[in-house]
């Protein structure tokens, strides 16, 4: 979950440590998605926050990358931000590889990211992304209804914007939720036993 955090409101050492609570978040959020299950992460925008995974290229490794951040929809188009600045990983892999993959609650795509520069612009998007992060914006200290653009530009001045446009539409299909299946098998035979069981002793 890119849970947003100005480096006006925390030091160092603050910072790391939620950096490290929301990785392993993180990758908690991403098995949940691969399950088939991203619907329910976001059963409760107002309070949890709107998720979404961006699929991403390592601008190292070459290698995929997922990361789930919170996003907002403004004139159909996608946008996200970047909480922990210009320093969170894969904002910097974007910036090297703006092709990605964007996965939704209800549908996948292939996207191109761009970072939004205008400045009045990029404040009104931030605004609504912070708004669709539910909780993550207070633990930030920001409240998105009610600061002021002045407040608020300062909260977010390291918060990178990007744009996410939609190019095609992507299979759905999650790739682990084949585990499922030997999942009710087990669970099938285990309720069997029991059923067997019971009859026994009856």
């Amino acid at each position: 979950m890119a849970v947003p955090q100005s480096t006006v409101y925390m030091d160092p050492a603050q910072r790391h440590q939620i950096q490290s609570a929301f990785k392993a978040l993180n990758r908690f959020m991403v098995l949940m998605w691969r399950l088939g299950l991203g619907r329910f992460i976001n059963i409760a925008p107002r309070y949890a926050g709107q998720i979404m995974v961006l699929v991403h290229t390592g601008r190292k490794s070459g290698l995929k990358r997922r990361t789930p951040v919170n996003y907002a929809i403004v004139d159909g188009v996608v946008y996200c931000t970047a909480g922990f600045g210009p320093v969170s990983d894969w904002y910097r892999n974007l910036k090297v590889h703006p092709e990605i993959e964007l996965w939704l609650p209800d549908s996948r795509w292939q996207a191109l990211a761009s970072e939004v520069m205008d400045p009045a612009l990029r404040l009104t998007l931030v605004r609504q992304v912070l708004i669709g992060s539910g909780f993550a914006a207070y633990l930030a200290g920001i409240n998105p209804h009610t600061m002021s653009d002045e407040a608020l530009a300062q909260a977010t001045a390291d918060y990178p914007v990007l744009r996410l446009d939609r190019r095609s539409r992507l299979d759905e299909s999650a790739d682990l939720a084949w585990v499922w299946l030997p999942i009710a098998g087990i669970a099938g035979l285990v309720w069997l036993g029991c059923n067997s069981v019971r009859r026994r002793r009856v």
